[in-house]
């Protein structure tokens, strides 16, 4: 059955004939650097499908209105110790490029809760771009899938991603299969082999 309610997988299928007007692309990729510390960076491309006026000229169509990196360089803790923004394309040339050195102020924070509190504290509105502030809070998400499967989190704390999501809550069967320790759920359920999960 597919309609305007149904989710097919493989993505969600129009229900009517459109046009296309926008594209925003985020891309966002973790590495583990030789020095020990994890590098996330984020990439985020605006552009149109039709020539567009931006600030008194013409952008091509496919030309990017944004184009705008971020990367956060963090610990096995998640503390940012260093970081950096660029601005390759931006509506407002010499002049939206001036808040990149701004970006710096994210070294020294934890990526943990209150961290997009803080993010909108240091960089909400006119102390920062929007765009790569959005940036800040996907690289602080992607710092996490980064760090699965690396062996950071102590077995005796508490996992961070429960109570995070639906799927993960303490109740939920897919806890009792995955994270046993910390299920708090009624039904029984069958624990998975130790490298079953990240």
């Amino acid at each position: 059955m597919t309609g305007p309610q149904s989710v097919e997988r493989g993505g969600l299928q129009p229900t009517v004939a459109r046009e296309a007007l926008h594209t925003r692309a985020i891309e966002i990729r973790g590495y583990r650097r030789e020095d020990g510390l994890y590098d996330i960076e984020g990439h985020l491309v605006d552009t149109k499908p039709y020539d567009f006026p931006v600030a008194g000229t013409m952008r091509p169509a496919g030309s990017p209105v944004h184009d705008m990196w971020l990367r956060i360089t963090v610990d096995r803790a998640l503390n940012i110790v260093d970081a950096a923004a660029a601005m390759d394309s931006m509506p407002y040339v010499d002049y939206c490029d001036r808040i990149v050195p701004a970006y710096r102020l994210l070294v020294g924070v934890a990526i943990k809760p209150g961290y997009f509190q803080r993010i909108k504290e240091l960089l909400g509105g006119v102390r920062g771009c929007t765009h790569i502030t959005e940036l800040a809070g996907s690289v602080a998400t992607a710092a996490f899938q980064t760090m699965a499967g690396q062996r950071v989190q102590d077995p005796d704390k508490r996992p961070f991603q429960l109570d995070r999501c639906h799927a993960l809550a303490a109740t939920s069967p897919i806890v009792g299969r995955f994270y046993p320790r910390w299920y708090k759920g009624g039904e029984p359920v069958q624990a998975a082999d130790e490298g079953d999960h990240h």
